[in-house]
């Protein structure tokens, strides 16, 4: 072999520029790119310091033959005429890989049966002996490659593959190679940011890849560092004393670089197997130090509060981006939670997402300044990458009402009376809803019985509901009545006609205040306290959130930390929000309808929680609680009053039933929890004689917030425990 040999040096596809860059950077000249590779020329120094250094690569191939080739029998005799007995005892072992094909070559394993044939034939023919394949761990790794007639024999100086740095044993779903990783924190300026003093974050860091090359690219570690094996290790031209020599050097910069340090790199996850998954290959990198992970959701994202200094970091993170279409609606909501997050508490800061869908990076109110594309495995993604400014920060949009309506038109009697109670609601109410921080709540409710209506507002909404009326009350009249409502709400509120929806409810039998009655399936955005909420005021009777049950939410909120929370009959899972907002450590939200578990999904994810550790089941809760085995802390269990629902094994019926259904909750229920109970039949009673075995407590009275205090017959609701000896 001449002083200066010729490499293909191969990594994944799209990483061929930051390649061609580093091996330069190496040493190496003549750097040509191809196809998921580069072309490159040096000595074995050379070579040596890209299985070593290099950030981006797969393989190192030092190419001993290139020659054309048609058939089989070219590729046999152009492989033979290397003198393998200068690379390989011939009582040796060796493993081939070969990529192409010919005419009488259609599969790779045949290409490298004749690979290897070539070369033990050699062997035996001089030495009366041959080297046997060992496919695991061979003393030489042949790589050959035929394609449009040309055909390439190569020594794998890299063994396995370069992106095997050695620390990560285990990883979580969907992991990124870490050579992909490394090249995802070169497009993101890392090295830059860190050398500036700049932390990093990763907010979804799985297994801690782009944690642990984040490390080792600030305090200058060799990748290559942490692998005692490689495809040179038997090669006969294995020239140990120079190795050496470079791994010195490099334990010498990675010495300096560890008493140096870097800034602050943490990552979060919301699986505390992830977690512990990460730290365990943090410490295998020896890096444990520096690097730091924990438990924590998108929703509770901050920066660090110990951080002083105006330095801007990097957050940097590879969330899910729904291979599965059915996951896009709710990934959506994700985004924009990661979004404002970035907004509210990284302003100045950097951002890189890495996407297998960037349009939902549109969804996160932040510009992109550069985008780059890549493949993980196969699959087509982008680098995005944000800066978190004010020149790339698209408004928030408006909660004001979009047009404030002032037309002054004279009401009759009638309506100017019903305007007055609205308008002194609306100013006894005022306070408290700014207090309470909320834009969802009961406005008016059937307060002049004349007036039959219950008013809702969603922030910049009206949600009108006519209880219809009797059937000895006059149809015009009533229907009169109804007119002078929608005629009075614009001028009193101040939201125009086109945004008051109105519907009329009617007694419910089945699950008829759950059907669809509308095609608009918009979503909109409310807010209570500190829990974003989705409402549809279109499509169904019911809005997707029940107001009157606010203040239980909040008790389930404030009873969470640290707790295992079940919600049955759990609907579009409100209470579930609030429950992982209060840091309950585990939720499972139980229903039958697939709609509103969807529903359930985006409500969560908008306030930035994923399903790690909160789970949705589709099913009976009746059927689902006589087979669960499962023991929760917490219970919130809200049955429809009648159900006949065509998923079910039997009607349900909350008065009749309510005895069963307490007793399988309470049997979940762990010795020290509480189930509250809460249903809507205004007739119910509570079988306390067949329910004595526990404690009961009707807590009905204490359930309502200021705009429910004139109808407190809308719900029921108990706390439920188990007696203590």
């Amino acid at each position: 072999m001449s002083d200066l040999s010729r490499y293909l040096v191969t990594c994944p596809k799209g990483l061929e520029l930051l390649l061609e860059a580093e091996v330069q950077s190496l040493g190496a000249t003549s750097a040509r790119q191809t196809v998921a590779g580069v072309f490159c020329e040096g000595d074995l120094e050379v070579g040596y310091r890209l299985c070593l250094w290099s950030r981006f690569a797969n393989r190192v191939l030092l190419i001993l033959n290139e020659w054309e080739a048609d058939n089989a029998d070219d590729l046999y005799a152009g492989v033979k005429a290397v003198d393998w007995i200068e690379h390989m005892s011939a009582d040796g072992t060796l493993a081939v890989d070969f990529h192409g094909k010919a005419a009488d070559i259609r599969h790779s394993h045949f290409g490298a049966l004749r690979v290897k044939d070539a070369i033990v034939d050699q062997m035996r023919e001089q030495f009366g002996k041959r080297p046997s394949v060992d496919a695991k761990t061979p003393d030489l790794r042949i790589s050959a490659s035929l394609f449009k007639q040309k055909a390439t024999v190569s020594i794998d100086l890299s063994g396995d593959s370069l992106h095997r740095r050695g620390y990560r044993q285990q990883a979580g779903a969907a992991p990124l190679k870490e050579n992909l990783g490394a090249a995802i924190l070169r497009r993101a300026n890392w090295e830059e940011i860190a050398s500036a003093g700049g932390r990093l974050i990763d907010p979804m860091c799985g297994s801690g890849t782009l944690l642990i090359e984040a490390a080792l690219m600030a305090m200058d570690i060799a990748p290559g560092l942490g692998r005692w094996r490689f495809g040179f290790n038997q090669w006969k031209k294995h020239d140990g004393a120079l190795w050496q020599q470079l791994r010195e050097e490099a334990t010498q910069r990675k010495r300096i670089g560890l008493e140096k340090g870097c800034g602050e790199i943490r990552g979060y996850d919301d699986n505390p197997q992830v977690i512990r998954t990460a730290e365990a290959n943090i410490q295998r990198a020896g890096l444990e130090k520096f690097v730091r992970v924990s438990v924590k959701d998108v929703a509770h994202l901050v920066q660090p509060t110990h951080i002083q200094d105006e330095v801007p970091g990097l957050v940097i993170c590879n969330p899910p981006y729904g291979e599965r279409l059915s996951d896009v609606p709710v990934l959506v909501h994700l985004y924009r939670s990661l979004g404002e997050r970035l907004i509210s508490e990284f302003p100045g800061w950097y951002a890189g997402i890495f996407t297998g869908n960037p349009d939902l990076c549109k969804k996160m109110r932040l510009r992109s300044t550069k985008q780059y594309k890549f493949f993980n495995g196969a699959l087509p993604c982008e680098l995005v990458l944000l800066n978190i400014s004010e020149p790339y920060i698209f408004a928030a949009p408006s909660k004001a009402p979009a047009a404030q309506y002032s037309e002054e038109i004279e009401l009759p009697e009638g309506a100017l009376m019903f305007a007055n109670r609205v308008k002194k609601n609306l100013k006894s109410l005022s306070r408290w809803v700014s207090r309470q921080k909320i834009d969802a709540y009961r406005l008016y409710d059937a307060d002049m019985p004349e007036y039959s209506v219950a008013v809702d507002v969603y922030r910049d909404w009206l949600h009108v509901s006519e209880y219809a009326p009797p059937k000895t009350i006059d149809q015009d009249k009533a229907r009169k009545r109804l007119e002078e409502v929608m005629l009075a709400l614009p001028g009193v509120t101040g939201i125009a006609p086109e945004r008051i929806v109105l519907k009329q409810r009617q007694r419910q039998s089945g699950t008829a205040q759950y059907e669809r009655i509308g095609q608009q399936g918009e979503l909109l955005e409310v807010i209570e306290g500190d829990c974003k909420l989705l409402v549809n005021l279109q499509d169904y009777l019911d809005t997707g959130l029940f107001l009157d049950h606010r203040p239980v939410r909040q008790w389930v909120q404030e009873r969470s930390r640290d707790q295992r929370f079940l919600n049955l009959f759990c609907y579009t899972a409100t209470a579930t929000v609030h429950a992982a907002m209060g840091g309950a450590r585990k939720t499972t939200s139980v229903d039958m309808s697939k709609t509103y578990l969807e529903w359930a999904r985006k409500n969560m994810a908008i306030n930035g929680f994923g399903e790690r550790f909160h789970q949705f089941e589709q099913a009976d809760c009746l059927a689902w609680l006589k087979t669960n085995k499962d023991e929760f802390d917490l219970i919130f269990m809200d049955p429809p009053s009648f159900s006949n629902s065509k998923r079910m094994l039997d009607v349900l019926d909350v008065q009749r039933d309510h005895v069963e259904m307490i007793t399988l909750a309470m049997k979940r229920l762990s010795k020290d929890g509480l189930l509250l109970f809460s249903n809507n039949l205004r007739t119910f009673k509570m079988d306390t004689e067949a329910l004595g075995q526990f404690d009961i407590k009707d807590v009905t009275g204490k359930s309502f917030d200021p705009d429910f205090s004139r109808n407190q017959r809308i719900h029921q609701c108990f706390e439920i425990r188990h007696r203590q000896a």
